[in-house]
């Protein structure tokens, strides 16, 4: 039996990453395919996710929300979450180089493995505040805050609100009923 090696994986950095055809994420070097275009439902929850952000931050003048914009962590590591709040941003380029206050993820079959445990870990390290995992199956979003390094989940939300803490400056109610009243 062959043991995993890391030594035979390919190592790519963001120069490689920006010539690449098609949609891909780079993760310590090593490209994933992203899934085809996604669903229908996929796309009206993050429509719905992005207006109610949007709504809610219309006043903040430090935080704004994003749809799936490149994220470089660092050469080798470059990810496109569905969402994402981003505060204080200023003089970015063509990707985002400052670490989001809130990441949504909206899961697919073919990336829910990737989402719940491989991200996760990779957006604790990089410092993201608040993680949500929304299941289009269930229609339901959990949300995770980062303590003490490590997310906990904060519960599971179908038409409830939930009220983010960003900084001094901005909090926000954000209501999920919003976003599954499909």
């Amino acid at each position: 039996m062959l043991a995993y090696n890391d030594a035979y994986l390919p190592n790519y950095n963001y120069d490689d990453y920006k010539a690449w055809e098609g949609e891909w994420e780079l993760i310590y070097g090593v490209p994933y395919a992203m899934a085809p275009a996604p669903n229908i439902t996929h796309q009206e929850i993050n429509s719905k996710i992005m207006f109610e952000l949007m709504s809610q931050l219309k006043d903040c003048k430090n935080c704004k929300a994003l749809p799936e914009v490149d994220w470089k962590i660092d050469d080798e590591t470059v990810v496109r979450p569905d969402s994402l709040v981003v505060c204080n941003l200023k003089n970015q380029k063509a990707y985002l180089s400052k670490t989001p206050k809130i990441i949504f993820e909206v899961l697919s079959p073919s990336t829910k493995s990737k989402d719940r445990n491989f991200k996760s870990l990779l957006y604790a390290q990089n410092g993201v505040a608040y993680y949500i995992l929304v299941e289009p199956a269930g229609m339901f979003a959990e949300v995770y805050e980062l303590k003490n390094g490590k997310y906990k989940m904060q519960g599971e939300f179908k038409d409830e609100i939930f009220t983010f803490e960003l900084d001094d400056e901005c909090s926000f109610d954000f209501s999920f009923k919003e976003v599954f009243d499909i």
